[in-house]
């Protein structure tokens, strides 16, 4: 179900990251087995509350961003799911992260699956791209579970990374 920009389905809620996600974010991108193969890698509290600033920020100026995910039941934290322009130019990029403990049940496919209606149906976007390493399995299988395929392939600093994508037809 999509409300505004809070987007509800069977075992998330999904609401735009703000101030009072800060401890949960930190943790999570602190965190090497959540993070380390994010663009950029695990970050520092100080740089999590500048990426949070800019995430807000992005929710305005465009009308998507970054999601905080919990489980609806209890309201457990379970990572970040979201949409965000790439540094590099390729586009709107599809990104999640969540704590090892969420992992291994679909979460991850749930949330990413959510954003990606909402990227095609409420943001407008008829291109959205993911990037993940060759090697990361879990990535790719949630990528390829949501619909989206494989495009393009490119090396940075030595690493394979994979470009999939999801075009909305009409």
């Amino acid at each position: 179900m999509i409300t505004a920009r809070h987007l509800v389905t069977a075992r998330l809620v999904m609401s735009p990251v703000g101030g009072a996600d800060l401890r949960d974010l930190v943790g999570l991108k602190a965190d090497p087995l959540a993070f380390a193969q994010m663009l950029g890698g695990v970050r520092s509290a100080h740089r999590t509350a500048e990426e949070l600033a800019e995430d807000i920020q992005a929710w305005g100026e465009f009308g998507f961003g970054m999601w905080a995910v919990r489980a609806r039941s209890g309201g457990r934290f379970c990572g970040v799911t979201g949409l965000m322009h790439r540094p590099d130019g390729r586009g709107v990029a599809l990104r999640f992260a969540f704590r090892p403990e969420a992992r291994g049940v679909g979460l991850a496919s749930e949330a990413a699956h959510a954003a990606l209606v909402y990227a095609h149906e409420v943001a407008g976007l008829t291109r959205v791209i993911a990037v993940a390493r060759e090697e990361n399995f879990s990535s790719r299988t949630v990528l390829g579970a949501i619909g989206m395929a494989e495009a393009d392939r490119f090396m940075r600093h030595g690493i394979l990374l994979l470009i999939y994508q999801s075009v909305r037809q009409g």
